[in-house]
């Protein structure tokens, strides 16, 4: 495709953007509201609560404690994640930065924790710890389904 072709393309594009009006946007916002990351973190905890006393009652004690460090695997590395992208950065290339850097030390942080689990946690079950590290880390797509499905009008 040549530039000309680009540009024309770019160009009809932005003329069918219409701006908000201050009313539509707040009607926007009402509709689409941000999702708290307080209360990701928070449901993550009573999954991981869940997801410990659940294994606890099937499985037995070191079953639970191995569903809850598996829980906590992931709770723990999201929260420092959160609380390191909590501050504002000056530009969009510094954000973006910060995003990679801080994505990628809660990646190391996780891993670390799944291979000291065999010393911190005592009978330790290989699997229940991965179904608490799973369920855990699958409650940002139930949170976002539920948040989706929650704030859309049905129109008849």
């Amino acid at each position: 495709m040549d530039q000309w072709t680009q540009d024309s393309e770019f160009e009809a594009q932005e003329s069918q953007f219409k701006p908000l009006n201050a009313q539509e946007a707040q009607a926007w916002r009402q509709r689409n509201p941000q999702l708290s990351v307080g209360r990701l973190i928070a449901s993550q905890c009573v999954v991981t609560l869940l997801v410990a006393l659940v294994a606890w009652l099937i499985a037995g004690a070191a079953a639970g404690r191995s569903a809850g460090y598996g829980g906590l695997a992931i709770l723990l590395p999201t929260v420092v994640f959160a609380r390191a992208l909590g501050r504002q950065a000056t530009h969009a290339g510094a954000a973006i930065a910060r995003l990679f850097g801080w994505e990628l030390v809660k990646l190391v942080l996780c891993i670390a924790m799944l291979a000291a689990a065999p010393k911190l946690v005592p009978d330790l079950s290989w699997l229940a710890l991965l179904v608490g590290l799973i369920v855990v880390m699958k409650t940002y797509w139930v949170a976002l389904l539920v948040r989706s499905s929650v704030q859309k009008p049905i129109d008849i």
